[in-house]
């Protein structure tokens, strides 16, 4: 029984990709294509935020490169509402893809990533560091968002846990691309409130940059 459900969840995961593929969507995501991208989810008025948020979680689940539809919902909402929209489908796309990885199609991602550095590095960040691995992979982009995403649901960490904190350490990053497309984006030029608006992601950038040496000097300091 279990074996029968497992083939029909496989079946149906490649009949998705199959019509992605089909579609257009894989080479469609690109920043080449942001312009159309952009006309397209307006074409479809006040349910536009919910398609986006859709397209979201799909890049997230199969792989396609995120910071192109990132910086697509600065352009498209603006630097405030693109920003609380790519948080939310990021946030429920990075959880999707982790519930993916741990319940449905847990063996075969093992086969993937068991074996690589990234898995190995990430897992024992979990075990001697519980949720500040965590922190520490989504604010500094040391691995591939969406290959993070996978991983993490092979390790011990709860889903709560990894869902809560994932879109709270994802937010800085975000900020940057979506308030700086959306303020570049907005045809107000170097307004006060675009202004604002860049500044506040040169803020998140300096933060994001420091924390490297900001870990390391703490490191260092519990070694002594």
């Amino acid at each position: 029984m279990k074996n029968k459900k497992g083939m029909v969840i496989l079946i149906t995961f490649f009949i998705v990709i199959f019509l992605l593929y089909k579609g257009g969507v894989f080479g469609y995501i690109s920043l080449e294509n942001i312009k159309e991208l952009k006309n397209w989810i307006n074409s479809f008025g006040v349910l536009g935020p919910l398609v986006y948020v859709v397209l979201y979680i799909v890049a997230c689940i199969f792989f396609l490169p995120g910071l192109p539809i990132t910086v697509l919902g600065g352009i498209v909402f603006g630097p405030i509402m693109g920003t609380i929209y790519t948080v939310i489908g990021a946030s429920l796309g990075l959880s999707s893809a982790f519930l993916v990885a741990r319940y449905l199609f847990r063996r075969s991602i093992e086969k993937k990533f068991s074996d690589s550095l990234i898995f190995q590095r990430i897992d024992q960040g979990v075990k001697k560091q519980g949720w500040r691995i965590l922190m520490t992979t989504r604010l500094v982009p040391i691995f591939p968002f969406n290959v993070q995403n996978y991983v993490y649901g092979l390790t011990g960490i709860s889903f709560l846990q990894y869902w809560i904190l994932s879109t709270v350490f994802i937010i800085p990053g975000t900020a940057v691309y979506t308030l700086s497309a959306g303020a570049i984006a907005s045809g107000e030029g170097l307004s006060t409130k675009n202004l604002t608006y860049l500044g506040i992601a040169v803020l998140c950038f300096v933060f994001i940059s420091l924390i490297p040496k900001f870990l390391k000097k703490n490191e260092e300091f519990k070694e002594k």
